[in-house]
């Protein structure tokens, strides 16, 4: 076995970029997109109401008003996201929405945020896994966590270099036994305590009027509002729908809104029903174990075989996690590349490998991950304060570009006013979380985050200075090359190529000036030597122009477009031309 097969059995044969049932194969369907990308958000109903529960200490009858709070939260959210769907069909979530409704400036910033923040949703889903699996292991094992997690993301690394669909059909076993075990755990837990409605209504009401007593008002709300903020991982991930609108099955709007209604039922009632839960069977945290996995305990101790199904629950939950990992796989690429064909990254980023992933994206991403679970030595507490920032910063600049977006159409679009409240009510929330985030947390990891995302956007900056010096000096070459248009002469060439005559084969990448004079170039400098010109393009496959199959038809024409100017301009200087063209997603394979 040779490399090149080592290859393909690791990461997939390439793909044909001619096969009709492409994007077929490559498109996701609701309920797959839903285990791809929604996951993150259902995933982080791990995690979420853990942080938020552990807050209110002995004030436990919040957990009533906390559970409400998230569910109101996770609905209002979704449905601005698909507000967001209908109006910004074509992917790209917070960083399309910032740059076109509020500029350049607003855009990087949110663009960049949720870069940081796709890297963190792998590193909090992979310790979360870690936190959850170990939960049920002795803790002289937990020196072991780093190590597992390591591994996990190498695995993820190359299920996603072979493809998006092929990784989420992979993982979907996992998804629906979470689902399975979950809604056991949740709508059981609450129906066996349906007769003790009552008994928990009158201590709900005892512990607000005592906590009214010892902390007040003012108290009690800071205390709910702390709690609350702190809860706000159970939000992330719920862009995530919109920013990979690419990959969804056509029609995109319609699948990407159903996708978005699947992950908020999901996660507002999974979530939700975790506070009450905690409430119902009286949990309190223990050293070494996760919230829902002392809530399983609880609850099938009493069953047969209960440690076991507590322990599959739990094992489902740190698998889902790894799952929801997923979702920085998917969508930090996408942005990536959305970024790059605005110039802020890199070209490349924007370019697909042989099985039409975004294998440079992935690589960076997992990349990125690895090397922050190694020095944040995969703790899930730095982690969540470090992802909750950034995760409200793109959600409340996304909540103010809408607002300005009805706003500005108010005199167009008549159902404006129905729309806005809906988008300043989720600014409101999305800002009040950032903001006390950033109050308790910047001292206890918070600022990684901040000097993490500046240093990001300080680079992109740098980068789309270089590609704006290379845009003057194309701009030079322009207004030169314009100076000499072909003139036929009355020396325009009809004749078909001759097999017999010299042939120059020029490489071209779209009619520009560059392709011009590379052309007068070797008309001058080898005069009368060559009588034939072959024009070669060789059209690159990037994410922008793999959308759909209208969108690489469309493609293909441009550059046939482009290479029948080339050939008219050389038959005008009196030289047989005709040209070449292959699509494809890498120029030197296809060149040679």
């Amino acid at each position: 076995m040779d490399i090149r097969d080592l290859k393909h059995r690791i990461f997939g044969s390439p793909k044909d970029i001619n096969d009709p049932h492409l994007f077929h194969k490559l498109a996701l369907i609701p309920a797959l997109a839903w285990i791809g990308l929604g996951a993150d958000g259902l995933s982080s109903s791990s995690y979420g109401p853990d942080e938020a529960f552990r807050v209110i200490a002995n004030h436990t009858y919040l957990a009533v008003f906390l559970g409400l709070a998230t569910a109101v939260t996770v609905f209002i959210i979704s449905y601005a996201y698909s507000r967001i769907i209908e109006n910004f069909p074509t992917g790209g979530g917070g960083y399309i929405v910032a740059t076109h409704t509020l500029g350049e400036k607003a855009g990087v910033i949110s663009g960049c945020a949720l870069l940081v923040d796709y890297v963190l949703t792998i590193t909090v889903s992979i310790a979360a896994c870690a936190d959850a699996l170990f939960s049920f292991l002795p803790i002289h094992y937990h020196h072991y966590k780093l190590i597992f997690e390591v591994v996990l993301t190498l695995i993820l690394i190359i299920l996603n270099i072979r493809g998006v669909k092929e990784s989420i059909r992979v993982l979907m076993p996992i998804f629906i036994l979470f689902i399975l075990t979950h809604l056991i755990l949740i709508g059981f837990g609450i129906i066996s305590h349906a007769s003790e409605v009552g008994r928990v209504t009158h201590e709900v009401r005892t512990g607000f009027h005592n906590g009214l007593t010892t902390l007040g008002g003012l108290g009690m709300l800071m205390l709910f509002l702390r709690a609350y903020s702190m809860g706000g991982g159970t939000y992330t991930g719920i862009e995530a729908v919109s920013n990979g609108l690419q990959i969804m099955k056509d029609p995109k709007v319609q699948t990407g809104k159903r996708t978005m209604l699947y992950m908020s039922l999901s996660l507002a009632l999974t979530a939700g029903g975790l506070f009450f839960c905690y409430l119902l069977f009286h949990i309190q945290p223990v050293e070494g174990k996760t919230m829902n996995a002392v809530l399983s305990e609880a609850f099938f101790n009493s069953w047969p075989f209960g440690q076991k199904i507590a322990l599959i629950t739990i094992l489902s939950e740190g698998a889902l996690l790894m799952v929801a990992a997923q979702t920085g796989f998917i969508d930090g690429p996408r942005v990536m590349s959305n970024m790059a064909l605005d110039g802020w990254f890199p070209r490349r980023f924007s370019t697909l490998s042989e099985r039409f992933t975004m294998k440079n994206g992935v690589l960076l991403m997992g990349g990125s991950a690895l090397a922050l679970l190694l020095y944040t030595s995969g703790s899930i507490q730095i982690l969540i304060v470090m992802y909750s920032i950034n995760v409200f910063l793109t959600f409340s600049l996304s909540e103010t570009g809408m607002c300005r977006f009805f706003i500005k159409r108010r005199k167009t679009d008549p159902t404006w006013l129905h729309h806005l409240p809906v988008h300043m009510t989720g600014l409101l929330l999305c800002s009040t979380i950032l903001i006390i985030t950033l109050y308790e947390k910047v001292g206890q990891g918070g600022w990684l985050t901040i000097v993490v995302t500046s240093a990001v956007i300080f680079i992109c900056y740098l980068i789309r200075t270089h590609y704006n010096s290379v845009k003057v000096a194309i701009k030079k070459l322009n207004d030169t090359v314009s100076e000499f248009p072909p003139t036929a002469n009355g020396n325009y060439n009809h004749e078909p190529l001759n097999a017999e005559e010299r042939t120059a084969i020029q490489l071209v990448s779209g009619y520009n000036s560059l392709g011009v004079h590379t052309l007068l170039s070797i008309m001058d400098n080898f005069q009368g030597l060559y009588k034939n010109i072959v024009f070669v393009s060789i059209s690159v496959v990037d994410s922008d122009s793999f959308k759909d199959k209208d969108h690489l038809t469309q493609h293909e024409e441009n550059t046939k477009k482009a290479l029948q100017k080339y050939v008219d301009y050389a038959r005008a200087l009196g030289v047989a031309a005709s040209y070449k063209y292959d699509l494809c997603t890498d120029v030197i394979e296809g060149a040679t």
